[in-house]
């Protein structure tokens, strides 16, 4: 019966590590100036799946983006400005999206390369990630919608 104990022990201890290292890890990725709350999805075959929630920092000529559960301290995806293009204008989420993502948030539908990916954040963040977008260096071909 001491043995059972101390594996339930030694789980349980695992599991609050584990909570305290994401908890750890998200104010450390909130502390830098330039991140916000944005939910991601690469994929939009299906309406309300697919989404991801995360955290998005501002570098210089990129956004990292890291999941909110988990501890890798490497960002999930990487969105380069000269890759990005608003396709569509933000727009609010409906059906089973409103489940999906944040309250408030608005989705706005990016190409990125060969692809498309789909941003969800507060109407304050789009704000600025339309600025972000269309203060590209000369040269860079950016569009905001």
């Amino acid at each position: 019966m001491i043995i059972p104990l101390e594996v339930v022990g030694l789980l349980l201890v695992l599991v609050v590590a584990a909570l305290v290292g994401v908890v750890v890890r998200r104010r450390w990725l909130s502390r830098k100036v330039g991140t916000f709350d944005c939910s991601l999805r690469t994929s939009s075959s299906s309406q309300g799946k697919g989404w991801h929630l995360g955290v998005a920092r501002y570098e210089a000529d990129r956004i990292e983006w890291y999941r909110v559960f988990s501890v890798s301290m490497r960002p999930g995806q990487v969105l380069r400005r000269g890759d990005l293009m608003v396709v569509q204008p933000p727009r609010n989420p409906s059906g089973p999206e409103a489940f999906s993502v944040m309250s408030g948030f608005v989705i706005v539908r990016c190409r990125r390369g060969g692809g498309f990916v789909e941003l969800a954040m507060s109407q304050q963040s789009y704000t600025g990630f339309a600025s972000w977008l269309e203060a590209a260096p000369p040269g860079q071909n950016v569009s905001v919608a």
